[in-house]
């Protein structure tokens, strides 16, 4: 290629030159040009001083955004001075290492600021918080004070996000005349405060504080207009609502529609976590009628119930949606559970519901995968515990009393009366004797038609159609749901090793002995049988095992324990296969030891025992005991299982 001309070459340089020149005075240009104007927009805010070299440090730009924020807020709240007085003060009043003379004094100087403007900063985030701790320490005449400027603001106060606190310890720290003052004011309120998810709080705090007339009066203004706007007539010794119906003569259609326009809104907003709610929806399924009941249940049914079952009326709710639920209805139930039922079986109230899934719900795989499934892990933890030990109970040996109390099985065996089968059969019984009269007339075309018809067919016409809403309890029969959700699932096998392996502590406690006991003997007929007989062979060694172990005096033997003995005693006397192995490991040539205090319980089992191979191995040893008065046999009859 030919060379190209140098004055071309030289020009191109110095236009690019030029041109890079020119660019570089532009970029030196724009600091400069953003410096002046940053100067000059500071130099207009008198409250920022500009450096010499017109830069800024992070320090004073952090100290110019809190000045602007104060003045903005300045502005914007009335009382922003005052607030930031009563925040220093309460960090003086509120710690622990403080004497109450000096708390006392900082009390009273925050209330002589606050005088007269309390119910306007009482919904403020702090100070509210101010006015807590001062009705908490402040005198009974200081209190009064604070009370009598708040009075006429407790409804608005209870509905703020903030002051709610405030108003529950204002009811926390009441005194006896105060408190009757305060439940007052609520009056004619409470359905709307129920309704609002800050204002239930309050209700709640008064249903809980009151005495039974006030509690009464707060409820009843859920069952009718008439006692919602008239005082007077709340002040019935009633409970339920029918007989308070009865009494006052109110019509039940009147109340249905008050209880429905109340409740319906507070279950519409999920806001279901309150005694007082629980209890009126109790007394509205006592008196709903069929379809009214149906949607209650349908409406209930699900995570929100899982929300309730943590108070007594809850629990009852949970255990009436349980029985007179649909199939879908139960299934939505049981899904709501799920991840909550190891909460849920440690739970007194909860433990009830979980009891009633297990004995009626006929899905079993379900029931399986969401409860039993997250039971199992948490096993040893349950079978200690009070509550939680009830659903393995159920399921190995069912209503038992001796488990259950008498208030809980009632609880159990509860029905809304116009869902129950009894109500059902009332209702076909009057139906046919309709039918039969209308046939008595003349009727003989279709009663013709009838006869023509199959068996089944026949009685489907004569009968309703069936309501899977009025099932009390499931199809299934209980002894095969008992197996699938006991033996199959592998929760029997997983609760023997939990017995072995915890043997001696179960032994030694209040509330695991029951379990151990039953699990030994199989459950009630012979469920754990002959699919565990050999785990069950291990844990009768292991019980043995721990009888034979010699006195020691760091730990009570299980035979001296006054739990252990009564129920190892119980197992020799209902258990023959562990009373054989017991007596060949333990007792035998040592039963002259345990023949005193606890353990001779233990030993005279062997005599009062039913079985007459169990009686054959000690009566012959023991005799000479029993002659000489060391033992001494019972006179009541032994139990059997």
């Amino acid at each position: 290629m030919a060379p190209k001309d140098k004055s071309q070459i030289s020009t191109k340089r110095k236009r690019t030159d030029k041109n890079d020149a020119s660019d570089t005075s532009k970029l030196k240009k724009k600091p400069k040009q953003f410096t002046k104007s940053l100067s000059a927009k500071l130099a207009n805010n008198k409250s920022v001083v500009v450096s010499r070299d017109g830069q800024q440090s992070k320090k004073e730009l952090r100290q110019i955004a809190k000045e602007r924020a104060e003045a903005r807020k300045k502005k914007r709240k009335r009382h922003f001075t005052l607030e930031q007085e009563l925040a220093l003060l309460w960090e003086k009043m509120r710690r622990r290492n403080i004497s109450k003379e000096e708390r006392s004094k900082f009390v009273s100087e925050a209330l002589q600021k606050m005088k007269g403007k309390i119910p306007e900063i009482a919904g403020s985030h702090i100070s509210s918080r101010v006015l807590q701790t001062c009705v908490k320490y402040c005198s009974d005449a200081e209190r009064d004070v604070v009370y009598e400027e708040l009075r006429p603001h407790i409804l608005t106060l209870s509905s703020s996000t903030y002051a709610v606190h405030l108003v529950t310890k204002m009811f926390d720290n009441a005194s006896k005349s105060q408190l009757p003052r305060l439940i007052a004011l609520l009056h004619g309120h409470v359905a709307s405060l129920l309704r609002h998810s800050v204002g239930s709080i309050v209700v709640e705090h008064a249903y809980q504080m009151g005495n039974a007339s006030q509690k009464r009066e707060l409820l009843m203004e859920l069952y009718s207009t008439e006692l919602q706007l008239f005082k007077d007539l709340a002040n019935v010794k009633e409970n339920r609502i029918v007989d308070i119906m009865a009494k006052l003569g109110l019509k039940k259609s009147s109340v249905m529609r008050h209880m429905t326009s109340a409740l319906q809104p507070i279950l519409e907003k999920g806001i279901v976590d309150h005694s007082i709610t629980h209890k009126a929806l109790i007394e509205y399924l006592s008196i709903a009628d069929k379809l009214s009941a149906e949607e209650a249940i349908k409406q209930l049914s699900g995570s929100l119930l899982v929300r309730m079952i943590h108070t007594k009326e809850g629990s009852r709710i949970g255990i009436l949606c349980v029985k007179h639920g649909s199939a879908k209805e139960r299934k939505k139930l049981v899904k709501g559970m799920k991840g909550h039922a190891g909460k849920i079986a440690r739970d007194q109230c909860g433990s009830l519901v979980l009891v009633s899934v297990l004995s009626t719900v006929d899905d079993t795989k379900l029931v399986t995968k969401v409860i039993v499934r997250e039971l199992q892990p948490i096993l040893n933890e349950l079978v200690l515990d009070k509550s939680g030990r009830r659903p393995l109970l159920q399921l190995m040996h069912p209503n038992c009393q001796s488990y259950i109390s008498p208030d809980d099985l009632t609880s159990l065996s509860a029905s809304i009366p116009s869902l129950s089968l009894k109500a059902e059969e009332e209702a076909n019984s009057e139906g046919k004797l309709a039918a039969s009269t209308d046939k008595g007339k003349g009727n003989k075309k279709e009663a013709e038609h009838d006869s023509e018809l199959p068996a089944s067919d026949a009685d489907e016409i004569m009968e309703p159609g069936e309501d899977v809403h009025l099932v009390e309890g499931g199809k299934k029969d209980p002894f095969v749901r008992r197996q699938e959700l006991l033996v199959k699932s592998g929760l029997a096998e997983s609760l023997v090793d939990v017995c072995i392996e915890s043997a001696e502590e179960l032994l030694k406690s209040n509330f695991g002995k029951d379990v151990l006991y039953e699990v030994a003997t199989g459950g009630v007929d012979g469920i754990l049988r002959p699919s565990l007989d050999e785990k069950l062979t291990i844990l009768y060694d292991k019980v043995a095992t721990l009888a034979a172990q010699p006195k020691s005096d760091e730990s009570e033997h299980v035979l001296e324990n006054f739990y252990s003995s009564r129920t190892i005693r119980k197992l020799v006397l209902d258990c023959p296969i562990f009373a054989s192995i017991l007596w060949e490991r333990a007792l035998k040539g040592n039963y002259k030891m345990w023949a005193k205090d606890h353990s001779a319980k233990v030993v005279v089992a062997f005599v009062e025992s039913s079985d007459s191979k169990v009686r054959d191995l000690a009566t012959k040893e023991l005799q000479p005991l029993i002659k000489s008065g060391v033992l001494q046999i019972s006179k009541t009859k032994p139990s059997e299982k």
